[in-house]
């Protein structure tokens, strides 16, 4: 009784509707027109359906595909295939062109259905109507809301075109298993773009939005055979197909080829989440408000401002253009994991510092995509491999001396302050370049107290080190005692200045972020700082030069052309190893350690140094 009640309803409605709608009656005539009510009443906001953005690499092939629990590829009206929109039109809504949104006689049709069988079975919905379902109404099945969504319908038809309704049509409706839209569909279900679809296989897809649940191609593909074979029946019977056309369709052997998501690299990945999030906070000032804020709670609220400025851009449909080296990447995960076991960790990054770009990245061994990153989330101390950043060269550039000058390293005490060398090694006046590639505590503190720790830190102030203003300037400093710690990415992006001539530009993984249709829509500045001067940074390379062949760095040494050199780093007890250097065309650093400090044994104390070589040897192969 219920169901014959609401459809008596529903009628009664439509005539009324309808006569408001086209004014047929002379006692309307003064009364105030339904559209300014409708308008007054119905907000149709314009509607920016989710699409799936890309991570690519510096070749411009897709690494990465994001997308949540939407996966969507839009079309434009040109690009939707005719034998999609013929089968859907055929099917959903033969009368589309010619209704304002509603079709009067569908809705008449369904009702008698209806009546007939004390159901609610028939719906009779234009494609229209089905479009307001998905994007502004719920799918609940009562008569209040199918009087909404006629009145949506009808006001959206008075704000878009036909060919702007089936745009968005074909693009919001749900091809179950999570896929959104035609081209999403093609892709997933056929592996091909929607343009390579076949008559068949258009009309395949197309039955699944009827009820995604039924007609599921997973699961109930002989469903989804019976509806396809309908819909090529609608869609000769509207003569959308030839006779011959509809034979060949219904012969054809449907074939799924299911396309699984694009994820590589996910150290890389995981790392370029992380610069897009820095990148979008730079051109938009979530970076000045992160600075300026009086609180915590204040800097909390900012961070989860920014999070959701980073999904909304990503939900919009995005290509991030990257350095992305896929060679480098596969071979400095692979040597990582060759030189390390057990719980033992390692985390590499190589810069291309001729071009400041990022090229690979690793997060640790067998990195999992969003697990913690050792290569830029890890902030452990440097060791000695900050010398040369923190002491040698602020000390060339203050006091004008160079490698080969002799210097002081005998013993060293201030203000209970001692410091020992490697070994307990006692040293008197020794060439600076003997003290660097040997790494000499006593000397290091000596040249720090000489300029004083306030005008060493001064030159740090110049890279970017997240937690450098957190450290008081003083002498322990110098032997890499820095109270937060520095990341392997930091390392050696600051190294970069050396190879550079003293000049510092942030190397970047993203080269640029684009709209889908190639407009830049993010790209990093071009600014240069000259940290040093460049014969500190030349004195500094043939410093590292030596380390390689004669000091501390040995087993890093192999044959190149032109530069080569770089730093080594020990905390107490062997609990970090670093190495950091470069080549003519790639600075690199190594980090080694376990996640909880403790010592790396005996036999892994080399490690730093092998997987360094290693990398930069493949780098020269793979940049040759």
């Amino acid at each position: 009784m219920r169901a014959v009640t609401g459809n008596l309803v529903i009628l009664a409605f439509i005539v009324i509707f309808s006569i408001l709608v086209f004014g047929a009656a002379k006692e309307f005539s003064e009364a105030r027109p339904l559209g300014d009510v409708l308008e007054e009443n119905i907000d149709l906001k314009s509607v920016q359906l989710e699409q799936n953005s890309y991570i690519v690499d510096k070749n411009g092939d897709i690494v990465s595909e994001i997308y949540g629990p939407v996966n969507r590829i839009n079309l434009t009206y040109e690009q939707i295939p005719e034998n999609v929109k013929g089968a859907f039109l055929s099917a959903e809504d033969q009368s589309f062109y010619e209704h304002k949104g509603f079709d009067l006689a569908g809705i008449a049709r369904a009702f008698i259905v209806n009546y007939q069988s004390e159901s609610t079975s028939q719906g009779g919905s234009t494609i229209t109507q089905q479009l307001v379902r998905n994007v502004y109404l719920s799918g609940e099945k009562t008569y209040e809301r199918k009087l909404t969504e006629l009145l949506y319908a009808y006001q959206l038809e008075k704000k878009l075109s036909k060919e702007q309704v089936i745009e968005l049509y074909v693009n919001a409706v749900y091809f179950h298993n999570g896929i959104y839209g035609i081209e999403a569909a093609s892709r997933y279900y056929f592996s091909k773009p929607a343009e390579e679809l076949s008559l068949a296989q258009a009309a395949f897809l197309s039955s699944v939005p009827n009820s995604p649940e039924r007609y599921n191609p997973l699961k109930y593909s002989e469903r989804t055979h019976e509806r396809k074979e309908w819909i090529l029946q609608k869609m000769l019977e509207t003569d959308r197909i030839t006779r011959e056309e509809f034979d060949n369709a219904l012969e054809e052997e449907i074939v799924l080829s299911l396309q699984e998501k694009t994820d590589r690299y996910p150290d890389y990945v995981t790392y370029i989440h992380h610069e897009l999030e820095q990148l979008i906070s730079e051109k938009e000032g979530f970076s000045a408000q992160l600075r300026n804020a009086a609180s915590g709670e204040e800097k909390q609220k900012t961070e989860q401002k920014l999070k959701e400025r980073t999904k909304t851009i990503l939900n919009q449909g995005v290509i991030i253009e990257t350095a992305l080296n896929p060679d480098l990447q596969d071979q400095a995960a692979k040597i990582v994991k060759q030189n390390t076991g057990g719980s033992l960790q390692a985390a590499a990054v190589i810069i291309d510092h001729t071009e400041n770009e990022t090229a690979a990245i690793t997060g640790g061994t067998d990195y999992k995509k969003f697990d913690f990153h050792r290569g830029f989330q890890s902030y452990r101390q440097p060791g000695s491999s900050l010398k040369p950043l923190l002491v040698f060269a602020p000390f060339i550039e203050e006091t004008g001396l160079k490698s080969k000058d002799i210097i002081d390293a005998s013993p060293f005490s201030k203000n209970g302050y001692n410091p020992k060398n490697a070994g307990g090694g006692v040293y008197g006046r020794v060439a600076m370049e003997t003290a660097f590639m040997n790494s000499y505590n006593t000397a290091a503190v000596r040249m720090m107290d000489t300029i004083s720790p306030e005008t060493a830190f001064s030159y740090m102030r110049g890279f970017d080190f997240t937690y450098l203003d957190n450290n008081e300037p003083a002498l322990p400093a110098a032997l890499g005692g820095l109270g937060n710690g520095v990341s392997v990415l930091e390392m050696a992006q600051a190294y970069t200045a050396f190879a550079n001539d003293g000049v510092y530009k942030a190397p970047r993984g993203i080269r640029k972020v684009t709209d889908l249709n190639g407009n830049t829509l993010y790209e990093w500045g071009t600014g240069n700082k000259e940290v040093w001067s460049p014969e500190t940074a030349g004195e500094i390379n043939k410093m590292m030069n030596k380390t390689i062949t004669s000091g501390t760095g040995r087993q890093a040494a192999f044959s190149a052309q032109g530069l080569i050199g770089g730093k080594t780093g020990t905390t107490n007890n062997y609990y970090d190893l670093w190495f950091i250097g470069s080549s003519n065309t790639y600075t690199s650093g190594v980090w080694v350690g376990y996640d909880t400090p403790a010592p790396v044994p005996s036999g892994n104390r080399q490690s730093h140094l092998h997987i360094w070589k290693q990398i930069m040897m493949e780098a020269q192969k793979i940049s040759q």
